[in-house]
């Protein structure tokens, strides 16, 4: 299990790591370059490139007996910014069993949209945690690759695998929702979406979060 964090990643899930391998599973939770003390600056295209990575690592560490990993089975789950390089990284990847993308951030199409505040300072105040960019830097980057960055054009890419979509009552659930439903028109019989009354980072909703992701992938073995 890949394990991926937000934007700049306050909410490190480690609560979701810990329960995801008592059910057996190894996890693996990664920072970007640039954040939480991790070299080099950060940006969008270098983070999907280190999914990238991470990926090719659980892969490459199928070789070494002390890891207990299967190449063959790797899922992700990813938190807002997580969920958008989860999704980018399983549907450029056909070989990723499944992604539960919890309150994904669609990236591309949220860069366009009009200005706002909640906008600004979701930018602003990730910038000081995150290592070689600035607020604007990174806005521009997103803007400049917006027509790539829509997760919900990448339905026909998912649709061979479940796909789990978890909302929360932030302003992530019109996109969220659109996900799921191009899901389902392309074909994604094994796509599933629920709700959760509570704010982005499921602050009261924890227990639940971890039920509803471990529910999900028993469902994986069956």
């Amino acid at each position: 299990m890949l394990l991926l964090h937000g934007f700049p990643g306050n909410e490190q899930n480690m609560d979701l790591a810990y329960a995801i391998r008592r059910a057996g599973w190894n996890v693996l939770v990664p920072h970007y370059r640039g954040s939480w003390g991790s070299a080099g600056n950060f940006s969008f295209t270098n983070a999907i490139e280190d999914t990238q990575s991470a990926i090719a690592f659980l892969r490459s560490a199928a070789k070494d007996k002390k890891y207990r990993t299967d190449p063959a089975k790797i899922a992700i789950v990813g938190h807002s910014m997580g969920g958008f390089l989860g999704l980018y990284a399983t549907a450029h990847d056909p070989a990723i069993l499944g992604m539960i993308a919890i309150s994904p951030w669609n990236l591309g199409a949220a860069a366009v949209r009009p200005d706002s505040e909640a906008r600004t300072k979701s930018y602003h105040d990730a910038s000081p945690r995150l290592a070689g960019t600035t607020p604007e830097g990174m806005l521009n980057e997103a803007k400049q690759n917006s027509t790539k960055w829509n997760y919900v054009d990448w339905a026909s890419d998912l649709k061979s695998r479940p796909i789990f979509v978890v909302e929360s009552s932030d302003g992530n659930v019109p996109d969220n929702h659109a996900l799921f439903e191009a899901l389902r028109k392309a074909g994604d019989t094994h796509a599933t979406e629920v709700h959760m009354e509570t704010d982005h980072v499921y602050s009261d909703h924890r227990i639940a979060l971890q039920t509803a992701v471990l529910n999900w992938l028993q469902s994986l073995n069956q």
